[in-house]
């Protein structure tokens, strides 16, 4: 059974789609610790990171640095955060959060209440920033 995370690659589930290629694809998180938090995946199901063969990680990564560049231009922060948890979905996936300090990214914080007009707005200008 396809993961959720495929049934928006799929476009089955719509999503705040910022960039894809042939291999990765990133959309924003609509329950976001910040403004900007984005998701990293890539399209072939990989259940966990440390899994996944050199070529499509080191792919992978280099495809999450231009998505966090383009979020640090358009989000106030000092640094994107990078974590990998992946217990919550099957589906490796990498979170990018604009953070200002290291408890930013503590996920039991609550999570943001973003309007779809602003998660819009957002995932524009990060487009329009790649």
């Amino acid at each position: 059974m396809a993961t959720i995370f495929t049934r928006i690659i799929q476009g089955e589930i719509p999503c705040y789609k910022i960039a894809e290629d042939n291999d990765y694809f990133a959309f924003l998180d609509i329950n976001p610790l910040a403004k900007g938090h984005t998701l990293v995946i890539p399209k072939k199901e990989s259940d966990y990171l440390l899994r996944m063969e050199d070529a499509e990680l080191s792919g992978l990564i280099i495809f999450a640095k231009k998505i966090g560049n383009a979020i640090e231009k358009v989000v106030s922060c000092k640094r994107i955060g990078l974590t990998v948890i992946g217990l919550e979905v099957p589906h490796t996936h990498i979170h990018l959060i604009p953070i200002n300090a290291i408890s930013d990214m503590e996920f039991s914080r609550p999570k943001l209440k973003l309007s779809d007009a602003e998660l819009a707005e957002i995932c524009e200008l990060i487009k329009a920033a790649l």
